[in-house]
């Protein structure tokens, strides 16, 4: 098959301005005429280097072998998939048809911008194997069915869950109790910088229950430095801790001592957000385009001064 025939993911692979050597010795060597005679080494690396998607719609297209190869249940233990705007696909059943591939030894999985509770938990039914579950921005999937899936988890080492719904802190405790050998979590929202929003409720549910971590992520949540004292108390191998946009913690007291004494690396409130994949923009409801827009009679806000801080609790569903 002409390389012009391969899908415009796999031209580099195979494209004679840039060969691979051992590729081009064999066919130098007249071993095999067409992609489909590939040694099944070199047909697995190449495939390795595609996404699920690649996979499912270009690379098993190729020929006989290649789908032959794509079916390889070894070759679905670890599973990606980004929604890519304008490309039309239904994810839902292409990551389900990736996930049956598997045939249960999925051990990885990351999902970005879609997904259901369905799917969530269709995962959870065929994986109960799972190490790593990691969702970005799954709007659709609920507190309620992401915590009914990972109760079926119990081998997970790693969760994630980045601009989705956030997970309450009854069901961090059902996490935390399901999963004993959870190792890295993360959960990740915008930071609130007007108003200031306080609660340690999060932060006292994982340490109450994810007394293994070494890797936390807190992005944007709302714990003080009572919640973040409880978590130093009780996560004895917390060795890195991203507490990046957490504006209510200060490392006041013996919290700094403390964290620079157990902690490998940490990331203050107010550091950069440089390398965080998500939008870190500061939620600011007190902004005058946010006031506006939200509020149009400015007779509501004849007491604010926007130039105090307010230390109080403020009640954000109140205003919608």
């Amino acid at each position: 098959m002409a390389s012009s025939s391969l899908p415009s993911s796999l031209r580099s692979l195979s494209s004679p301005s840039q060969p691979s050597p051992y590729l081009t010795l064999e066919i130098k060597n007249g071993v095999f005429r067409n992609c489909s005679e590939l040694p099944s080494e070199l047909m697995t690396s190449i495939m390795q280097r595609l996404s699920a998607v690649e996979i499912l719609e270009n690379a098993q297209k190729v020929c006989m072998s290649w789908r032959r190869a794509s079916k390889n249940p070894a070759m679905w233990r670890k599973i990606v998939m980004h929604k890519v705007e304008g490309l039309g696909y239904n994810l839902d059943i292409m990551c389900r048809h990736a996930v049956d591939r598997s045939q249960g030894g999925l051990v990885e999985i990351e999902i970005w911008d879609f997904g259901t509770d369905s799917l969530i938990n269709y995962i959870a039914d065929s994986s109960s194997g799972l190490r790593s579950l990691k969702l970005a921005k799954c709007l659709q999937v609920t507190d309620d069915g992401l915590t009914k899936a990972i109760v079926k988890l119990p081998y997970l080492e790693e969760l994630e869950v980045s601009q989705t719904s956030i997970l309450s802190a009854k069901s961090l405790k059902v996490v935390g109790q399901s999963c004993p050998n959870l190792k890295t979590f993360k959960l990740n929202q915008r930071g609130y910088l007007r108003p200031r929003l306080k609660s340690d409720d999060d932060a006292l549910s994982i340490a109450e229950t994810m007394h293994g971590l070494r890797h936390l992520q807190l992005f944007g949540n709302i714990l003080t430095d009572v919640g973040l004292s409880a978590i130093l108390d009780n996560c004895l191998n917390l060795e890195h801790l991203d507490l990046r946009q957490c504006f209510n913690v200060n490392l006041g007291g013996d919290l700094e001592k403390r964290c620079d004494e157990n902690i490998k690396v940490l990331r203050r409130p107010n550091d950069s957000t440089y390398d965080y994949p998500f939008d870190a923009t500061a939620i600011d409801l007190f902004s005058d385009e946010l006031v506006f827009r939200l509020m149009p009679s400015i007779n509501h806000y004849h007491d604010y001064d926007p130039t105090e801080d307010d230390d109080d609790t403020f009640d954000l569903y109140g205003y919608f």
